[in-house]
C-alpha cells in the first residue's frame, strides 16, 4: 500500500498543545513534501456585551487571529494560513473536505472527568468526524525527532 500526503491541515487555538502539535504538522510537511494549510477558527459563541457589537467583535478577532498566525508560523514554513468565523469542529471537517486534506493534526488538551464532559473536545470530535486520518498530539509532548 502507497500513501500519499500532498496536503496537512494544522488546527490551532494558539495553545501549548497547539504549539506541540505544531512541530509535527510542519516536520510531516518537510518529510513528505506536502503542502501545510493552517486553520483557526474564531467561535461565535463568545459572548459579546451588546448584539450590534457582534459583527465588529468577530471581525476584530479574525483580524487578530491572522496576525497571530503570521507571526507564529508565516516565518517558519510555506504555508496557507485561513482563519474562519464559526464552530471549529464543524470549520475543520468543512475546510478539510474543501480542500481535500490528507491529514489533520491537531493538539489535545488531555481533559478528562468532569472537565471534558463539559468542555468537550474538538480533537475527539474531529477524530470522530473527518474522512481523513488524523494525528492527535498529547500535551505530555513525545520527543520526535527525523532522521535524516
Amino acid at each position: 500500500m502507497s500513501i500519499s500526503i500532498q496536503r496537512i491541515l494544522f488546527a490551532t487555538d494558539f495553545s501549548e498543545p497547539a504549539r506541540n502539535a505544531q512541530q509535527f504538522a510542519v516536520a510531516f510537511s518537510e518529510k513528505f513534501g506536502a503542502q501545510l494549510h493552517v486553520l483557526h477558527c474564531v467561535s461565535e459563541e463568545a459572548l459579546v456585551p451588546a448584539p450590534d457589537l457582534a459583527a465588529e467583535w468577530l471581525h476584530a478577532e479574525v483580524n487578530r487571529a491572522r496576525q497571530q498566525l503570521t507571526k507564529e508560523i508565516g516565518g517558519t514554513c510555506s504555508a496557507r494560513l485561513e482563519v474562519r468565523p464559526g464552530n471549529p469542529v464543524q470549520e475543520i471537517i468543512r475546510y478539510a473536505g474543501e480542500m481535500a486534506i490528507d491529514l489533520i493534526v491537531i493538539g489535545t488538551h488531555g481533559r478528562s472527568g468532569l472537565s471534558h464532559v463539559l468542555l468537550g473536545s474538538v480533537a475527539e470530535k474531529v477524530v470522530r468526524l473527518a474522512t481523513c486520518p488524523v494525528l492527535t498530539v498529547h500535551p505530555q509532548n513525545h520527543s520526535f525527532v527525523m532522521s535524516k
